[in-house]
């Protein structure tokens, strides 16, 4: 009987042993699938976290992240040291590394289009060449006309952006037979002052910016987003909330291609100013129940 009891907590042992090394194997197979994309960083929960510190230097002025759609290169906008402008940089997995260069000592805010082809930069953009980018052209008649900081674009080619002014607001362009129409005001009631850095959801579901309000907000800047309701209008604006907005600028904020994490820029002034990322869930559960 001993030797039959033996035998099988040797055996649960064993067991145990196979099914821990198997969840080890797990675990890892699951860190090296973040290795090339996100800068090789571990993902964050519902509370948002300082992204890629290590990688991202924190002692200048970030601003304005976005990825590429295979998720291995980041670009956003520097200021600070030797950045005396806004500064172009991006952060790339190359050789098995990721690897920081510059792209123009002056640019726009970058939104990069759905198929990875073209990068918007405000009222220019860039477009994807066997090398890197083209030089930057311009948009053209009638955007020249706006003082645009961020354009982005849904997936059917609606262009949304901003301006440069305290009452202005947020606008859309639609993209008619291939030819984007003279841009037209977005009718969000509630929205504040200082509408700037949106970005519309890929399939025009959403709508998030950050703005300035006398009441109700947090600091000098809040997130808010606005939903497409059913019968075409837009909702009123929620604000992101304590989690997300602090009595500082909380700005710039963005999705991340697979539409799984939240981006945005924390400014604490003094061109000083940092990137967060956070489980884009926090997003859905602001989502009105229709």
């Amino acid at each position: 009987m001993k030797t039959n009891h033996f035998i099988l907590v040797l055996l649960g042992v064993l067991c145990l042993v196979a099914c821990n090394s198997k969840d080890n194997k797990l675990s890892s197979a699951d860190t090296s699938n973040f290795e090339n994309i996100y800068l090789g960083q571990k993902p964050p929960g519902l509370i948002p976290e300082l992204f890629a510190p290590e990688i991202i230097k924190t002692e200048f002025r970030q601003a304005a992240g976005i990825f590429t759609p295979d998720l291995k290169e980041f670009y956003f906008r520097r200021r600070g040291g030797k950045y005396k402008n806004n500064a172009l940089v991006v952060v790339k997995f190359e050789d098995n590394k990721w690897t920081e260069s510059l792209v123009a000592e002056r640019a726009g805010e970058p939104f990069i289009s759905q198929d990875g082809k073209i990068m918007h930069l405000g009222k220019k953009y860039r477009e994807r060449t066997t090398s890197g980018w083209s030089e930057a052209k311009s948009l053209g008649t009638p955007f020249n006309n706006y003082r645009i900081m961020r354009l982005t674009a849904a997936s059917n080619g609606t262009y949304y952006f901003d301006e440069a002014s305290e009452t202005g607001p947020l606008r859309y362009s639609r993209l008619i037979n291939g030819v984007h129409e003279k841009p037209k005001a977005l009718n969000i009631e509630d929205i504040g002052n200082w509408n700037a850095h949106p970005f519309i959801a890929p399939d025009e579901s959403y709508i998030i910016w950050d703005d300035q309000r006398e009441k109700g907000g947090y600091g000098g800047a809040d997130l808010y987003i606005s939903f497409r309701q059913k019968d075409g209008s837009w909702g009123l604006s929620i604000n992101l909330g304590d989690t997300i907005n602090t009595e500082f600028a909380d700005a710039y904020g963005s999705i991340t291609p697979d539409g799984k994490y939240f981006f945005f820029h924390r400014g604490y002034g003094n061109n000083k100013a940092d990137i967060y990322w956070v489980d884009a869930k926090i997003i859905e559960a602001l989502r009105p129940k229709l």
